[in-house]
């Protein structure tokens, strides 16, 4: 234990030393918990429209008042002609067209049904989906009012009231959502990339040789090199998420604390010893960074943060698995939003407790293997 203990001093004065690693560590973090909440939001507004209208009659009028207060679209042109509405979509200023024929309202009051056009500017795959279901959820919503207000088909339809309750996230702010996703990612970085960089380090200066010829013990070495960004982990976690993610986004826990330490404390060995194992294979600090962002993009992308796991294809889903920050994200979510317990999270703590094992054990071989 004493040796361990002039190894943790040793550590903790070359990392405060570091005048360009204190700011990877303590301000980069906490940055990017502050602005990409507000920028990772997948809730679409402000989609250009425009709107062709051949009947001019106040039925459409009135269509075009609910598409415009309904808070996703922006009126980018109005007129009588489809052509130059699609001169816009070449121009990339518009992403939809609504062209409503001659008739529209006669047509409704007869004959009980019209027809309507939507074009849409598909480029942008996600946007134009979005934008052509939220449009037609409007147009379905107003052609249910109207069969209301002027009783078309006098099929019987009464009015139906609706009571909804959102759980977990009352006000459905996407935010919330995303906080603690992003703050598994930040530790995750800490805890996998800062550890492997240090390590590189003493090999690339050449100190690792002179470590390598004392009395001190290869675990001692690795404890030494491990612990300190340990607990860099654990108190960044907690300034994000009582710091930034409370006082900010008035994100409170609604699980148990002990609960979500202990989980959290098991996943940054897991990533201590992948940052570790990192390490075994590189003899450079670039080596290494290039190795972590291999990884940590595939961390990133296929972890839940942004896209469904559910949504993805079947070998995505199979990776997604064996991603350790995809089960610490639903930890996250499920602790912190939910409330959840340990019965409720059991599946998921022992998925990391097996990353601990593996990524440990093989980073422990691999280190003895090539020192």
């Amino acid at each position: 234990m004493r040796t361990l203990k002039f190894l943790l001093r040793k550590e903790f004065k070359q990392i405060f030393r570091n005048k360009s690693l204190l700011p990877m560590i303590f301000v980069m973090p906490i940055m990017q918990l502050l602005i990409l909440p507000l920028a990772a939001d997948y809730e679409v507004k402000n989609i250009s429209i425009s709107i062709v209208d051949h009947d001019l009659s106040s039925t459409s009028r009135r269509l075009i008042s609910k598409i415009s207060a309904s808070g996703y679209f922006v009126l980018n042109d109005f007129g009588q002609s489809y052509d130059l509405a699609f001169e816009e979509i070449e121009k990339d200023h518009a992403d939809l067209i609504l062209e409503i024929p001659a008739h529209f309202e006669r047509n409704l009051i007869k004959e009980k049904k019209e027809q309507l056009f939507i074009a849409v500017n598909a480029i942008n795959g996600t946007k134009a989906s979005l934008g052509g279901a939220y449009l037609s959820d409007i147009i379905q919503n107003y052609n249910q009012e109207i069969r209301l207000n002027w009783s078309l088909g006098n099929d019987g339809l009464k009015h139906i009231n609706i009571s909804a309750q959102n759980w977990f996230n009352k006000y459905l702010n996407y935010r919330f959502f995303m906080v603690p996703g992003i703050l598994a990612i930040l530790v995750t970085m800490v805890g996998a990339y800062m550890s492997s960089l240090n390590v590189v380090k003493e090999k690339e200066i050449g100190t690792i040789e002179q470590i390598n010829v004392t009395p001190i013990k290869k675990h001692h070495f690795i404890l030494g090199k491990l612990i300190p960004f340990w607990i860099i982990g654990m108190f960044i976690f907690s300034i994000g998420l009582f710091g930034v993610a409370r006082l900010v986004y008035g994100i409170i826990p609604q699980g148990s604390l002990l609960l979500l330490y202990g989980i959290l404390a098991l996943y940054l060995i897991a990533m201590l010893g992948f940052g570790l194992l990192l390490s075994t294979f590189s003899e450079t600090q670039q080596q290494a960074m290039s190795l972590a962002f291999f990884f940590m993009m595939i961390f990133l992308l296929m972890s839940g943060l942004f896209t469904p796991i559910e949504s993805m294809p079947t070998w995505a889903r199979a990776v997604a698995k064996l991603n350790p920050v995809t089960y610490f994200i639903e930890v996250l979510r499920m602790i912190v939003l939910k409330g959840s317990e340990f019965r409720h999270v059991q599946s998921q703590l022992l998925a990391i407790l097996g990353f601990c094992v593996t990524f440990n054990g093989l980073a422990i071989y691999n280190y003895k293997k090539t020192s």
